[in-house]
């Protein structure tokens, strides 16, 4: 493929772009309208369409002859677990579980809550929720009982599916009682709860409550698929707001089957029969499309892995899975490749497997820095392609496409937009600004297919978020440039979001947390460069007056607080006792000069401080409690 013709076409005729890519996967009922509004005016994707998910993912491939291929790989280094399941196979247990799932009443439009491990079961849950039309909410084991609460009560669920426990590398931990906490917290608890237990650490179960999976399963009738229409929601996923309170991100059917499937081949270069691997966590958005969805739309092999690119057991795991499965592509955050470095330096174990079916290395998820991008390309002498999305959009919106021909890589960009996403850069009055100049990254309605319609329970805050600050256009959230070869550069987040391991966090949210503490009077929690997560928390607080704490014991206290009410993914391990913060005169915390003195980066003091004197201050605490930048 030609990427300027492809681009060019989906920019001028986007209608006729879009059916021809439609004509690539089984619908049910093929779409006439193409692109037309639905409600609240929206851009929606052929909206007469019926297709079901699942049925492309599974049904359809066993139906023309790769049902003895392998679907999904299972590996655990953890529990020392391997599973493989044919597209046969899949399709079978997803096919009984959505029975299990029928016989207790979910249909289609009912909400289910999936709080699971990286076992197979949880991509047998999704895919369940798909055949039968419900819409599946996965949350990721990691979060604490009041955030799982949360999300229960925003979906409200028929049900929620867990696991006993999930695997920390050596650390159980135990779901149900996080679960069972949770829903004790909610306004609209789940109808019942279906447990997979584990052998490695079953749990209690609630009688009248609880339904053990496997005895469900033994009882169960295989479920058809059920035809939906294209617009018809396949999955809420949260994602953190700048309020603190999650947005669910609303996913469709159709216009996500077409993009998961172009994508395979535009970005990724992957084709039925190639082996597949994103090692993430199917609770994040890269999970959902390129665990589950994408490699299985398109007739690949893909792996789960329940295990680290350290610890489980050495920085040898990533070598190894892809020797033993022949892996073709392979794609990270950024943050696995820098804990793999900081464990081999020398990248010498990768010198000890067979890496010739490797073809590519993908990386998205939080910004690849020079250093990395330059310590795997020159180990491991492979194209590394790095590429820049969102939760919101669901797949890539610039990459350096390996569907198309290759490219000159320039550092510190995620090359070009992908075709469909039309970006300008504007200023705040949103003007588009000349080529290498920085603005806020936008991108033209409509969205391609496979991008957020709405929030569930939101669309005000959709609406709010996205496409009001600069009409006709969907606000990204970031702030880069384009420079003269139409090369995009992307700078960071405009808001409070920060990017921790690839995982999009709230500050808001954790500022939240910490000033519930009895002592916090205020505080600011901002984002600090991290050379191993891209970027860390760092609180700075004042106590009330007449309070008194050593600075080490209240660091203690505000971390196991985060901890316990966010969980262990938000990295929250330093607050620092400051006596002000600096603010404009009508009394607005400056989060980005904080930025910018925690990272050491040169700042100019805003004509709106209230107190310039408390910058140098702020400077002088950090450098002598030893958290100067992590760069």
């Amino acid at each position: 493929m030609n990427y300027q013709s492809e681009y060019s076409d989906a920019q001028k005729h986007p209608k006729a772009f879009w059916k021809k890519q439609a004509e690539s996967i089984h619908w049910f009922r093929k779409p006439t309208k193409i692109l037309s509004k639905g409600e609240h005016g929206i851009d929606r994707w052929f909206s007469d369409g019926e297709l079901n998910t699942a049925f492309l993912a599974l049904d359809y491939h066993v139906l023309n002859g790769r049902g003895e291929q392998v679907a999904l790989i299972y590996e655990s280094p953890v529990t020392h677990l391997e599973r493989q399941y044919t597209y046969r196979q899949l399709t079978d247990e997803v096919a009984l579980f959505a029975g299990v799932l029928k016989q207790h009443g979910v249909v289609k439009g009912d909400r289910v809550v999936i709080y699971m491990p990286m076992i197979p079961e949880a991509a047998i849950a999704m895919l369940a929720c798909a055949r039968l039309g419900a819409i599946h909410s996965v949350v990721f084991g990691g979060f604490a009982a009041n955030e799982l609460a949360n999300r229960i009560d925003d979906a409200q669920p028929k049900l929620l599916i867990t696991a006993s426990c999930g695997v920390e590398v050596e650390k159980l931990i135990h779901y149900k009682p996080l679960v069972d906490a949770a829903i004790a917290q909610c306004v609209y608890p789940p109808e019942e709860c279906i447990v997979y237990q584990r052998a490695i650490s079953p749990c209690d179960m609630i009688l009248g409550r609880d339904v053990d999976w496997l005895d469900a399963m033994s009882h169960a009738k295989p479920a058809d698929c059920v035809s939906l229409a294209a617009t018809d929601p396949l999955y809420v996923l949260y994602t953190s707001g700048t309020t603190g309170k999650p947005k669910g991100v609303v996913r469709d059917n159709g216009g996500h089957a077409v993009a998961m499937q172009y994508s395979m081949k535009s970005v990724y270069d992957m084709h039925a029969g190639d082996v597949f691997w994103a090692a993430s966590d199917v609770g994040w958005v890269v999970g959902h499309s390129y665990i589950v969805y994408a490699p299985l739309i398109m007739g690949c092999t893909t792996i789960l892995y329940e295990g680290k690119p350290v610890k489980t057991p050495d920085a040898a795991s990533f070598w190894r899975i892809c020797e033993k499965y022949r892996v073709n592509g392979l794609f990270a955050a950024p943050t696995a490749f820098r804990a793999i470095r900081k464990e081999d330096p020398e990248c010498a174990l990768a010198t000890e497997f067979d890496l010739s079916a490797l073809k590519t290395i993908f990386m998205a998820g939080e910004r690849l820095d020079s250093s990395t991008y330059q310590w795997v390309s020159e180990h491991l002498q492979l194209p590394i392609v790095d590429h820049w999305w969102q939760t919101e959009t669901g797949w890539a919106i610039a990459a350096n496409h390996r569907g198309f021909e290759p490219i000159e890589v320039k550092a510190g960009s995620v090359a070009r937009p992908s075709p469909g996403f039309v970006i300008d850069i504007l200023d705040e009055e949103g003007n588009v600004v000349a080529a290498n100049q920085a603005g806020n990254i936008a991108i033209r309605l409509p969205l391609p297919p496979g991008c957020l319609p709405t929030i569930w329970n939101g669309h005000e805050r959709f609406v709010d978020g996205y496409l009001t600050a600069f009409p006709n256009y969907y606000l990204t959230g970031d702030g880069g440039f384009l420079d003269d070869d139409g090369y995009l550069f992307v700078q960071g987040r405009t808001d409070d979001i920060i990017n921790v391991a690839g995982h999009r966090l709230s500050t808001g949210e954790m500022e939240d947390v910490v000033g519930t503490h009895a002592m916090v009077a205020e505080c600011a929690v901002i984002g600090q460069a991290s050379q191993l997560k891209g970027e860390e928390p760092l609180g700075l607080v004042i106590i009330k007056n007449g309070m008194t704490i050593t600075p080490e014991a209240l660091e203690e206290e505000l971390v196991a607080l985060v901890r316990q009410q966010i969980g262990a993914m938000a990295c929250f391990r330093r607050a620092v006792l400051v006596t002000r913060l600096p603010k404009t005169r009508s009394g607005k915390i400056l989060r980005k000069v904080l930025r910018s003195i925690a990272n050491g980066e040169e700042y100019q003091i805003p004509a709106t401080i209230d107190d310039p004197s408390c910058l140098a201050d702020i400077e002088e605490t950090l450098n002598s409690m030893g958290y100067q930048s992590l760069k």
